[in-house]
């Protein structure tokens, strides 16, 4: 397999890019394909000891920045290292690309360059959603749909489960659809429509969740609209910094304090790994005609390295094709609504 990486996308790029490339190969045997300023990316790679079989370098000599127009800089900026990197997956040089540039462009790119899957209206970005002494759900939508139709939803919630079941290896994985209440004539005229199609469907549908309920691993996707599902990432991200901000503060006031931190120092490291977003990859767009995996725009090394190696069976299990063979049951459901 190779893997197309965008060497020049993200705040710490080609350095923590290069990095996190140089650590994945350790723990796999896949190429990868670094594409952006070889120059720069050369200059990376001499700081490390490497097998040169496993990376090899693209050159593109520019850049989507996160100050471009999403599509204006897709149809322009064709010697892009995401233009590039996206083209050699559709052109089969590659099998999966990953990014931490602009999310914007990420989207645009794979509407425009690979094309949505037929059938399937509206890609959507899924993310993982830590749950605390649990398995972690995941949300779809992120952000990429900040007004959907009820079909939306359901189209959602079939390609989260798929990718749920085929890359994270969950059985049958629960859906909730995100609402103000648990009845089903809660809500607004769309996630009441929506809530009529996911009962139809053959997913396993748990009904709706509030969302008190989903850092308690309410169920296994999450489904909403991507205004919601990005509020609901952001403010569980700002809780979770100001509460670990307030232990550490109350922990280290005093000696006796100090001293009660040191006997609880592992059980602390571990609350904050289980919200450390660089320990589990990065958020597949879901929809288009080829696996496409976007990064946190601050990605470092370690953060690089889990995104590789967790989105291989993106890839590997062909999500994609079987995304596209789930279209034609929706579809059946859509018309019998």
């Amino acid at each position: 397999m190779k893997i197309i990486l965008d060497g020049m996308g993200g705040d710490n790029a080609p350095a923590e890019i290069v990095n996190g490339a140089i650590q994945a190969i350790k723990d796999m045997p896949h190429t990868i394909v670094i594409v952006g300023d070889e120059t720069k990316i050369h200059a990376e790679l001499k700081k490390h000891k490497y097998d040169q079989n496993q990376i090899i370098v693209k050159h593109a000599s520019d850049v989507i920045t996160n100050e471009d127009t999403p599509v204006k800089a897709v149809r322009t900026k064709k010697e892009s290292s995401m233009v590039v990197g996206i083209n050699m997956v559709k052109n089969g040089e590659g099998d999966l690309f990953i990014s931490a540039g602009n999310s914007g462009a990420l989207m645009a790119g794979g509407l425009f360059i690979l094309g949505r899957i037929q059938g399937i209206d509206r890609p959507a970005l899924a993310t993982i959603y830590p749950i605390l002494g649990g398995q972690a759900s995941l949300l779809v939508d992120a952000g990429a749909n900040s007004e959907c139709k009820p079909e939306n939803l359901l189209e959602f919630a079939t390609m989260g489960s798929i990718y749920m079941e085929k890359v994270l290896g969950r059985t049958n994985p629960s859906v909730g659809l995100v609402n103000i209440g648990a009845e089903e004539t809660k809500g607004t005229t769309v996630t009441k429509a929506a809530h009529e199609l996911l009962e139809k469907s053959n997913l396993n549908f748990r009904g709706n969740v509030e969302a008190r309920e989903i850092p308690f691993g309410a169920s296994d996707v999450i489904v909403c609209d991507g205004f919601v599902g990005n509020v609901i990432l952001k403010l569980t991200e700002g809780m979770a910094l100001s509460i670990y901000g307030l232990l550490k503060k109350r922990l280290t006031a005093g000696l006796m304090a100090k001293m009660g931190a040191v006997l609880l120092y592992d059980k602390l490291k571990g609350l904050k790994k289980e919200f450390d977003y660089s320990e589990y990859g990065g958020a597949p767009i879901l929809g288009v005609k080829g696996p496409l995996v976007k990064m946190h725009g601050s990605s470092n090394a370690n953060a690089v390295k889990n995104t590789i190696l967790k989105a291989i069976p993106y890839a590997e299990q062909n999500v994609v094709q079987t995304i596209q063979n789930s279209v034609l049951e929706l579809e059946e459901i859509k018309i019998s609504e």
